[in-house]
């Protein structure tokens, strides 16, 4: 019998999230308005606003090919994806109907999961599962660490580059959603990777809950299915491949009775108390 989760929905509370509403959002995907629509070349990144109540698809243009994503409050980035958070008030793989929590002070859903072409997927027989925040981004640092090698494509170097005409710099990039990447844990509790699932025209859909600014980087590393470390890595630019991205606005119907999430009611007070004037 599965251990139950430490942090559970209760009938009406922040973590009982509405599916009637989002599946009508997504049932209606066909009568959406789309307001952009562009495609994120091989080992690149790109940022782009998403406005409240619009949906935000992704998209596996051309085969299987893993995605990294940042998410931050389009007025304030210091309000931005909290991965960690995630994993325990959602699950570690996320998909239809989870959503994507902020840090501190905040803690509001950015984003609400509306489509996943890839639900049925579920469990393989290693474990594996899609849609990934156990890991986090690759990066130049780890990759010198163990090759002793320079490369300026990894996904936190492509996020970077992406969100510099928004006046982000490195120090904004955080840990990522891993789209369309198959992971999970060995029997040795360590982090594996798989080759990605997804093929032609897979999609993973959100719903903006506030003001976005989302960055993608299309992984160096293309589907995952050759080493990128060790003894048998060797350069998988063969198996890399664009992501498309496409913005939708809903009819105006279609949000009726939804409004964006307030942040935390907690005062943030911390125990701390300002003196009075005439205390000494």
């Amino acid at each position: 019998m599965a251990t139950e989760s430490a942090y559970r929905a209760t009938k009406g509370g922040a973590l009982d999230v509405d599916r009637a509403f989002y599946g009508r959002l997504a049932a209606a995907h066909g009568e959406h308005e789309l307001v952009e629509s562009f495609e994120v070349p091989i080992r690149s990144g790109r940022a782009w606003p998403v406005p409240r109540g619009h949906l935000c698809r992704l998209v596996t243009l051309d085969g299987p090919q893993v995605g990294d994503l940042n998410v931050w409050n389009l007025h304030d980035p210091r309000e931005r994806l909290w991965a960690a958070r995630t994993r325990q008030l959602q699950r570690a793989h996320v998909s239809t109907f989870d959503r994507l929590w902020s840090t501190l002070p905040f803690l509001r859903p950015l984003v609400t999961i509306t489509a996943d072409s890839l639900a049925g997927y579920g469990v393989d027989a290693e474990g594996g599962r899609v849609h990934d925040l156990l890991g986090t981004r690759c990066d130049p640092y780890v990759n010198r660490m163990l090759t002793g090698e320079d490369f300026d494509f990894h996904c936190h170097s492509n996020l970077v580059r992406a969100v510099l005409p928004y006046g982000l710099t490195e120090f904004d990039v955080h840990d990522v959603l891993n789209v369309f990447q198959c992971t999970g844990l060995n029997a040795d509790d360590q982090y594996f990777m798989k080759a990605c699932p997804a093929r032609p025209g897979d999609h993973l859909e959100f719903f903006a809950e506030l003001d976005l600014l989302c960055a993608l980087s299309t992984c160096p590393g293309g589907d995952l299915s050759v080493p990128l470390w060790g003894p048998e890595a060797r350069d998988p630019v063969k198996v890399c491949r664009p992501l498309g991205v496409e913005v939708y606005r809903p009819r105006p119907e279609l949000l009726a009775g939804w409004r964006p999430p307030e942040r935390a009611a907690y005062r943030s007070v911390h125990g701390l108390r300002a003196p009075r004037w005439d205390e000494r």
